[in-house]
C-alpha cells in the first residue's frame, strides 16, 4: 500500500492489519520482554558517544553489549509530536499530530484509520503493557500524544501486575535534561565546559550546560537501577531494551529546531543472545523505526501502513534518507522540514521573515535564552554565529556538509559547487511532502489554535507572568499572519 493512500483504508481491511498476529518464528521461541527507556531533552552526550565530561557506565554497558545506531534522528524535536510518532510508528505529519500540544481542548483528534498506538498490538498479542515515570515506575509515565487514545491503553505504570510467564512491553519515561537539579557525586564544573562554537563562550551558558551534563549522569544512574531491577526480577535474560531520547537538549539550536543538536538522538538496542555485542551501525534511522523493530522482536506482524521500518530481520530496509519536521510549538507558529542523506543536511524554512528565536514563552523563560537576548541587544553577538538566531530574513534553504562542517555553520545552499546536492535534497523533500500527504501543508484554523492554547493557559493559571507573556506572543503570531509573514 502506498503511504500517501493508506488513510483511505478502513473497515475490514483496516482490522485485518490490526490483529496482533504472532508469526511462526515467535511461536517457536519464548517471546521476549520489550523495554523502552526514553529520556527527555537530551542530545548525543553520553560516554559511549565520546563526551569526556561525563561518566555513564550503565548506558555505556548497553552500548558495549548491544547495537549502537550512530545516525538515529527524531522525526520532530519537541515532545508531543515526537511521542505521537514514536508510539504509532508514523510520521506525526502524516497522522495530523504535528503541532505541539494540539487537540487538548474541545476540538479532539482521532487517529486516521488504520493507525493504532503500538501498545494495542502488544496487548492483542498477550503482552502486559505498561508505561511508568522514572526508574521506579510508581506513577504513570508521560504520554503527551496529540490524539485521542483508549483510557485503558496501558495496563498500569509498572509490570508487577503481569503474570510470571507473561511477556511485558514496558516504557520507562525519564526526565532527562528537564531535571537540571540532579545531584551527582562528581558534578561537572562550568569551567570545564567547552560550548559548541555556534554559542558564545558565556558563563551563564556554561553553567547551564554543566547542569545538563549532570542530568546525563543522573539518567545513567536511573538506567542502572532499571537494569538491576530487571535482573533481580529474572526478566533481563529474555529482554530487548531500546534506549533513546525523545529529542535534543533544550537550547537555542536544539529542542524545537532541525539542526543536529535538536534531532540527532542516541539509540541503543540491547538484546543478548539475539544480537552480537559491540555492533555499530552507521545507516540512517528514523526514530519511528523503534516501534517497528519492537514488533519484529516480539514476533508481531508489522502492519503494512506503518512508516517505521524494522532494523533487523528479513524485512529490514536501510533508509536512503531521513526527514524531520517541526511545526507549531505551544503558541509559536513555525514550519521547518529537513532531509539528511549521506553527509548532507538540507533544511527548509517556510517562514523566513520570522526570526529563528521567535517569541516562545516556554523557551524565553529559560535563563540561557534571556542571556542570549541580552547579548544580542548589547551588540555582543555581532559577527558571531549566534547572531543568526535573531536576524531576519532567514535563508529559505540551508545546506550543510556534516563531514566537513559538523557544527553546521557554513550554509552551502548558494554555493554553485553544491548545486547538485541542493537540487537532489530539495526534490526528495518535495516528493516526501506529496507522498506522505504532509498535514503541515495546510495551516491549522484559528479556532483550533485558540482552543488548544486556552487549555494550556488554563493549566498555567497560577503563573500570571507566564500567561501574560504567552498572550502577548499569541497576538504577535496573529499579527505576522495578517502581514503574510
Amino acid at each position: 500500500m502506498r503511504r500517501r493512500t493508506f488513510l483511505k483504508a478502513s473497515g475490514a481491511g483496516a482490522l485485518s492489519l490490526f490483529g496482533g498476529q504472532i508469526s511462526d518464528a515467535a511461536e517457536s521461541q519464548t517471546r521476549p520482554n520489550i523495554v523502552w527507556i526514553i529520556a527527555e531533552d537530551m542530545s548525543c552526550h553520553f560516554g559511549f558517544q565520546g563526551e569526556p565530561l561525563v561518566k555513564t557506565p550503565h548506558v555505556d554497558r548497553l552500548a558495549r553489549e548491544g547495537a549502537v545506531f550512530d545516525s538515529a534522528y527524531t522525526t520532530c524535536p519537541v515532545c508531543s509530536p515526537s511521542r505521537s510518532a514514536l508510539i504509532t510508528a508514523m510520521y506525526q505529519t502524516t497522522i495530523g499530530a504535528h503541532n505541539h500540544r494540539s487537540f487538548r481542548g474541545a476540538i479532539k483528534h482521532d487517529l486516521p484509520e488504520p493507525v493504532r498506538p503500538v501498545p494495542e498490538y502488544f496487548k492483542a498479542a498477550g503482552y502486559y503493557v505498561c508505561n511508568g515515570s522514572r526508574s521506579e515506575a510508581k506513577d504513570p509515565g508521560k504520554t503527551d500524544y496529540n490524539f485521542n487514545y483508549p483510557a485503558d491503553l496501558y495496563d498500569g505504570a509498572d509490570y508487577t501486575g503481569a503474570a510470571p510467564d507473561q511477556p511485558i512491553f514496558m516504557q520507562f519515561q525519564l526526565q532527562g535534561g528537564k531535571f537540571r537539579k540532579a545531584k551527582i557525586e562528581q558534578e561537572v564544573s562550568p569551567d570545564a565546559v567547552v560550548l559548541p562554537p555556534y554559542y558564545p563562550d558565556d558563563l551563564v551558558l556554561r553553567q547551564d550546560w554543566a547542569r545538563y551534563l549532570n542530568s546525563v549522569m543522573y539518567v545513567d544512574q536511573e538506567v542502572g537501577r532499571i537494569m538491576a531491577r530487571l535482573e533481580a526480577d529474572g526478566r533481563a535474560k529474555n529482554t530487548v531494551i531500546m534506549f533513546t531520547t525523545d529529542h535534543g537538549i533544550s537550547h537555542a539550536r536544539g529542542k524545537q529546531f532541525l539542526y543536529e543538536e535538536g534531532t540527532h538522538v542516541p539509540l541503543i538496542v540491547w538484546a543478548p543472545n539475539r544480537l552480537p555485542a559491540g555492533t555499530i551501525r552507521h545507516d540512517l534511522v528514523a526514530q519511528i523505526d523503534i516501534a517497528a523493530t519492537s514488533l519484529h522482536f516480539a514476533g508481531i506482524a508489522i502492519p503494512e501502513h506503518m512508516e517505521g521500518r524494522p532494523l533487523f530481520g528479513p524485512d529490514a530496509r536501510p533508509r536512503e534518507y531521513v526527514v524531520s519536521a517541526r511545526d507549531r510549538c505551544d503558541e509559536t507558529v513555525e514550519r521547518l522540514r529537513s532531509v539528511r542523506k549521506g553527509t548532507f543536511t538540507y533544511i527548509r524554512n517556510f517562514y523566513p521573515e520570522r526570526p529563528h528565536m521567535q517569541p516562545n514563552a516556554y523557551k524565553d523563560a529559560k535563563e540561557i535564552v534571556i542571556r542570549l537576548r541580552e547579548l544580542y541587544a548589547q551588540g555582543k553577538l555581532a559577527g558571531h554565529p549566534a547572531e543568526r538566531l535573531f536576524t531576519v530574513p532567514r535563508p529559505i534553504e540551508e545546506l550543510y556538509d556534516r563531514s566537513a562542517d559538523p557544527w553546521e555553520l557554513r550554509n552551502l545552499a548558494e554555493d554553485s559547487a553544491h548545486a547538485k546536492e541542493l537540487s537532489e535534497l530539495r526534490g526528495i523533500l518535495d516528493a516526501w511532502i506529496r507522498e506522505t500527504n504532509d498535514q503541515g501543508q495546510t495551516p491549522e484554523t484559528e479556532a483550533v489554535y485558540d482552543a488548544d492554547l486556552a487549555v494550556y493557559l488554563e493549566s498555567r493559571k497560577d503563573e500570571p507572568e507566564y500567561i501574560q507573556t504567552m498572550q502577548k506572543n499569541i497576538e504577535q503570531m496573529k499579527q505576522w499572519a495578517r502581514e503574510g509573514k
